[in-house]
């Protein structure tokens, strides 16, 4: 009897690392292009409800058509909505600045937060303790008033 092999062929031989070098290129390109589409998705994403001008129906047909048409939804999202993305992010970004700046005052206890009065007060107990002289309070209190 003779017995015949099965010998499966793909098609393609492997030649090493450097023969499917450009497999390996086009494979880093995809997964750029995948990673890059992410991006894209979570900031329009992200746009869609940080706009307040916008009807939750609209929002919800948005996402539903990125759902099922992702990249000319996107593309389509992109030159619609562009401009007032930007603009939206714009505003987040300048109230987070303002915020920060905000916080950062109030725990430094910057000249800005406190009153003439309040910044006496403090070179008087400053005085008291002997931490400062007399003539540093006269001038501290002369900058506070004057």
């Amino acid at each position: 009897m003779r017995f015949i092999e099965a010998v499966t062929t793909t098609g393609y031989q492997y030649q090493g690392f450097w023969g499917s070098f450009w497999d390996i290129i086009w494979w880093f390109l995809w997964i750029f292009v995948f990673v890059a589409y992410l991006f894209v998705l979570f900031a329009i994403l992200g746009d869609l409800f940080r706009d307040h001008k916008l009807n939750g129906w609209w929002k919800a047909v948005w996402i539903v058509f990125l759902v099922f048409f992702p990249f000319i939804t996107a593309l389509v999202y992109l030159i619609a909505r562009g401009r007032g993305m930007a603009e939206r992010g714009q505003a987040q970004a300048k109230a987070q600045q303002e915020a920060q700046a905000a916080y950062i005052q109030s725990v430094a206890g910057g000249a800005a937060a406190s009153s003439p009065a309040d910044e006496i007060a403090k070179a008087k107990t400053l005085l008291d303790a002997g931490t400062i002289t007399q003539a540093e309070y006269d001038q501290i209190k002369t900058k506070a008033l004057g």
